[in-house]
């Protein structure tokens, strides 16, 4: 029993529906070449806990934002009352996540022992 082929031409001689097939393949990467690739970022949200009430806020501040990383974007922060008049910086930064990651951030900050006792992830979120 013979089966009849809907496409013969590919069978017996198809140079053009295979050279179609290349440049339609061709126009699909080049197509996909032009298109920016997209950049996983997230959102973190960082506690940053001074050593005790005489630690200056301000200066712990001016310590974490002074960490430069390609990838990294600090953002807002403000003190929030941890209890007997100490205070925790909670920073906000976004960072590309091919590029900077979360220990890499709490490992810099941590360095500034004067002022930092420990680091935190409060929040994560994929952008």
């Amino acid at each position: 029993m013979d089966i009849p082929f809907q496409n013969h031409e590919c069978e017996y001689g198809g140079g053009e529906a295979e050279r179609i097939k290349e440049q339609r393949l061709q126009e699909y990467a080049a197509k996909k070449a032009k298109k920016p690739a997209l950049i996983a970022k997230s959102s973190i949200l960082l506690d940053v806990k001074p050593w005790d009430d005489e630690t200056d806020m301000a200066k712990l501040e001016e310590c974490v934002r002074s960490v430069k990383v390609d990838g990294l974007l600090w953002g807002a922060s403000k003190l929030v009352p941890v209890g007997y008049g100490i205070k925790k910086l909670q920073i906000n930064c976004v960072v590309e996540d091919d590029k900077v990651g979360t220990d890499l951030l709490e490992e810099e900050i941590t360095k500034f022992e004067d002022y930092v006792q420990s680091v935190d992830v409060a929040a994560f979120n994929k952008i």
